[in-house]
């Protein structure tokens, strides 16, 4: 029971790190803040935009899940239910990043 507790943490570890990494590139290259989105001026970009929004998507919902009210405040229903659904979604970006590199390098 330990050991498949530990591997779903290094799983939801690596998908939150690559999340992160990939927001903060993604920032600095682009000089614009990454948010949750699917919209785009053609095909093309409507696609990089979901991509980004689903592989950048567990660190961006950690981030809104911090933002403060209006009396400068932070109401923990928001950050709980953030957290909550930033690291389901950092296992399945963990699982994807995971199989993948497995695939390329067995």
């Amino acid at each position: 029971m330990q050991n498949e507790l530990v591997l779903v943490a290094f799983i939801m570890a690596v998908g939150l790190s690559v999340s992160a990494a990939l927001t903060h590139l993604y920032q600095g290259v682009a000089k614009q803040q990454a948010m949750l989105r699917y919209d785009g001026k053609t095909y093309v970009g409507m696609l990089g935009n979901l991509s980004l929004s689903f592989l950048c998507g567990p660190y961006i919902m950690l981030q809104m899940g911090w933002k403060q009210e209006e009396n400068g405040t932070i109401a923990l229903t928001s950050v709980l239910i953030a957290a909550l659904v930033a690291f389901g979604w950092a296992f399945i970006t963990g699982i994807l990043v995971l199989g993948v590199y497995i695939a390329i390098f067995p």
